[in-house]
């Protein structure tokens, strides 16, 4: 049976300049991270209702816009650079309780009252309903 190495035996093996390469290498991918997953700011917004596209305007002003559904109306609250459902008659509320929508190709569906919400921009983050 080996003997198993301890982490006290590995510490003890470590250099500065090991130490030297693992922070740059952590420091590497916190900046990654920050520079590669951030999305581009919205320039406007899609609201579409029964798939079909009921207003298309930009996040320059502040503006409500209310979207028939099957339900009753949907209150889209829209401000310079972000938008969000502000009421809605469906029974979970889960596109209400999503919230500001501040990043590209970021959607809000209002599913039981057939409205969806859509900011559009130059860069679209690529997820599963982009891919």
């Amino acid at each position: 049976m080996p003997d198993s190495i301890s982490v006290r035996t590995w510490y003890e093996l470590l250099r500065p300049g090991d130490w030297v390469v693992a922070l740059a290498g952590l420091a590497a991918c916190v900046v990654a991270g920050f520079w590669l997953w951030r999305g581009s700011a919205p320039d406007g917004v899609i609201v579409r209702t029964s798939g079909k596209v009921f207003a298309e305007t930009d996040l320059s002003r502040p503006h409500r816009i209310e979207v028939p559904g099957p339900l009753g109306l949907t209150v889209i609250e829209i401000e310079p650079g972000r938008a969000r459902v502000a009421s809605d008659h469906g029974p979970r509320q889960y596109c209400v309780r999503q919230g500001w929508l501040t990043r590209t190709g970021a959607v809000a569906i209002c599913a039981p009252n057939e409205v969806s919400l859509m900011l559009t921009g130059r860069g679209v983050n690529y997820d599963s309903l982009n891919y």
